[in-house]
């Protein structure tokens, strides 16, 4: 149990430097999935629209990008990192929420 503290323990106290930073919060899943829940004031950009709309996302703050799983906001992450953001990949929503 040590080992996962530590590892959810570390990707929390990083979500929460990102929070206190004002990080942007964006939620790359489908809008559907978006309206079945997601963190307070996250803007939803789904994944395969993200190229197309970078300049919806500040780019003076970091970001902190997220789904459902952790898996589509690593290429969020990559994209993004890219065009020169500071992002963090938050993994999956649930976690982003625990740390709001």
């Amino acid at each position: 149990m040590g080992l996962l503290s530590a590892l959810f323990g570390g990707k929390q106290k990083k979500i929460k430097a990102y929070l206190e930073r004002h990080a942007t919060l964006l939620d790359v899943r489908t809008p559907g999935e978006f309206k079945t829940g997601s963190v307070k004031n996250a803007v939803n950009i789904p994944l395969d629209k993200l190229s197309s709309n970078l300049k919806k996302i500040p780019q003076d703050k970091p970001v902190i990008v997220f789904c459902r799983t952790g898996s589509r906001s690593a290429m969020a992450k990559r994209i993004l990192q890219q065009k020169g953001f500071d992002v963090l990949n938050g993994g999956g929503w649930g976690s982003v929420d625990s740390a709001t």
